[in-house]
């Protein structure tokens, strides 16, 4: 039912993450993939740039959520991944280098689905875009601030890009 809008409604299309929320199986790790090639370009830019396109995501996606979801008449759709989108940009600002990727998206995915607090506490009491989009900042935050204390820890140089 909703595979028809997602194809032909530019809402849905960019809630499900250009159609990468149809993933039959795990549509937030397909999304969140496809985030991550998305924000690649954006590695090159200035990091005010990628400031901008992560703020002006989250703020986008609080309203293009909210607007799918009460359309779907539902809470949370599994579907909806532009909030997978702006977390895994969150983990991949200042990445030391893109050796650093495939950690940034594991340490995305593993708080975005164990939903350490307070993950889980605005994941079950916040709703509408907010709600939707909230959760995944937090495990964005949590990922990036593991992948900025992990060179810190092992007090080694990293390897050149």
């Amino acid at each position: 039912m909703f595979r028809e809008k997602v194809f032909s409604r530019l809402d849905y299309f960019l809630a499900f993450g250009l159609g990468s929320g149809l993933s039959p199986k795990a549509p937030g790790t397909v999304g969140s993939l496809v985030g991550l090639l998305l924000f690649l370009p954006v590695l090159c830019l200035p990091i005010y740039v990628q400031l901008a396109v992560v703020v002006g995501g989250f703020v986008f996606g609080c309203w293009l959520c909210d607007r799918v979801a009460e359309d779907m008449s539902v809470k949370d759709p599994g579907g909806i991944v532009w909030d997978e989108f702006v977390g895994m940009w969150i983990v991949m600002l200042w990445l030391p280098s893109l050796y650093w990727l495939i950690p940034a998206f594991l340490l995305f995915r593993l708080f975005d689905i164990w939903k350490p607090w307070p993950v889980s506490v605005a994941d079950r009491s916040m709703t509408g875009g907010l709600g939707i989009m909230v959760d995944d900042v937090i495990a964005g935050v949590y990922a990036l601030g593991i992948l900025q204390a992990i060179p810190w820890i092992l007090r080694q140089d990293l390897p050149p890009l």
